[in-house]
């Protein structure tokens, strides 16, 4: 894997009361009274922050919030975002109501040693997403050095996560480095056995995914409304289930190529049916050949639960995105609940590497209540799934573009 410059190289190299941006996610959800309803990206951002604050960095902090489409929203302002940081570091964080141009630098340069300053969301901006040379030079004027800590933002050629790289010495923060670092242990070079649990309703919005995984891991667990069509292209009847019939020669072809591959596909052999997906359904457990027609499938059920865990006792190395059924309502939580606990209690006992990510899995694994004791539970959504599929990030290809020509 390809080291990235640390951030501990920048604080000896550059001198105290240097200006460095930092690439942050900030695009966190707030409530119309400004509150902060999860704080998981700005506790991640934390070690990173310390670090520069101690060396005596001034620290001017770059992130998009929400999608202006290039015009400035109060709305979609990060004040409200740069209290929430302060109160979460007990301490006075600055905001510059512009992200580029005199504002920006005098907020910047007012900043004491180890002071830190959130500037204007970035997306105001047109030239962000577009990646426009101007709007990147406009904020590499700003300072010294750059460092992202945002890997939920690269997998965006935007200025701020691919362009500024170009233009700045550029090092990689923290929770960056941690996210690679796990994805690595997960994909470039794990310990076997390895296993993926990919669910979710639609196989056709995870086909490279499914791709890409069945060339990599030794068991791979379809679960969730993807089941339906595996299940379906082998002649199971699903009834009303959620099922994507066009999906039915693509998902033979998957399953021969994997076993060409010699990864073992895991289907439920048993599932949760009821008439509706719906508050007070009671939900009934059938064997999956025997679904009814006028029923549809909404969870795993618990003999494909026993294998399930039986796959995660056996493996070395766990990767998990997505649900295994209908987690959002009672009781069709249950597979997925149930499969994340043994999950989290074999990665407690120190036999399991469990890796996990994705907007629904985070939800269900926060649901499950077993978020702290995965070895790592990814925030990032698309650069997640994106890097999962093999596809170079732009953001982190930017950094090691520059590491490689030792600009």
């Amino acid at each position: 894997m390809q080291d990235f410059r640390p951030i501990d190289l920048l604080n000896a190299t550059l001198g105290r009361g240097s200006i460095v941006l930092v690439r942050a996610d900030l695009n966190v959800p707030i409530d119309d009274a400004g509150n902060l309803r999860d704080a998981t990206r700005l506790t991640r951002l934390l070690p990173t922050l310390e670090a520069l604050k101690s060396a005596g960095m001034r620290v001017g902090i770059l992130s998009h919030f929400g999608r202006p489409k290039g015009v400035a929203d109060a709305s979609l302002s990060l004040a409200r975002v740069a209290t929430a940081l302060g109160q979460l570091m007990k301490e006075q964080i600055a905001f510059a109501e512009d992200c580029i141009g005199p504002l920006a630098a005098s907020a910047l340069a007012s900043l004491p040693e180890g002071g830190i300053c959130v500037l204007e969301n970035t997306r105001f901006h047109a030239g962000e997403e577009a990646d426009d040379a101007d709007f990147t030079a406009a904020l590499a004027d700003l300072a010294h050095a750059y460092v992202n800590d945002a890997f939920s933002a690269a997998h965006r050629a935007h200025a701020s996560t691919h362009g500024l790289a170009k233009l700045l010495p550029a090092y990689c923060g923290l929770a960056m480095q941690n996210e690679l670092d796990a994805l690595e242990s997960a994909l470039g070079n794990p310990a076997r056995p390895l296993v993926a649990v990919v669910g979710g309703a639609k196989i056709s919005t995870k086909l490279e995914l499914v791709g890409n995984l069945s060339h990599k891991v030794d068991t791979l667990i379809i679960g969730g409304g993807m089941a339906n069509t595996f299940l379906a292209a082998q002649g199971v009847e699903v009834g009303t289930s959620l099922c994507e019939t066009g999906m039915l020669d693509t998902s033979r072809a998957i399953t021969a190529e994997a076993e060409a591959n010699g990864c073992r596909i895991l289907l439920p052999i048993d599932g949760v049916v009821a008439s509706a997906f719906a508050e007070g359904q009671t939900g009934t457990q059938v064997d999956i050949t025997h679904v009814p027609d006028n029923q549809m499938i909404l969870d795993a059920g618990p003999k494909a639960v026993k294998d399930i865990c039986s796959a995660f006792g056996d493996a070395r190395t766990l990767i998990w995105n997505g649900p295994l059924g209908a987690f959002e309502i009672a009781p069709f939580d249950a597979a997925t609940s149930a499969a994340a606990r043994h999950a989290a209690e074999l990665t407690k006992a120190g036999r399991l590497k469990s890796i996990a990510g994705g907007g629904d899995t985070v939800a269900a694994l926060n649901h499950a209540g077993v978020v702290e004791d995965f070895s790592y539970v990814s925030t990032a959504g698309g650069a997640f799934l994106e890097w999962l599929e093999g596809k170079k990030l732009p953001g982190v290809e930017a950094l090691t573009e520059q590491e490689e020509t030792g600009k």
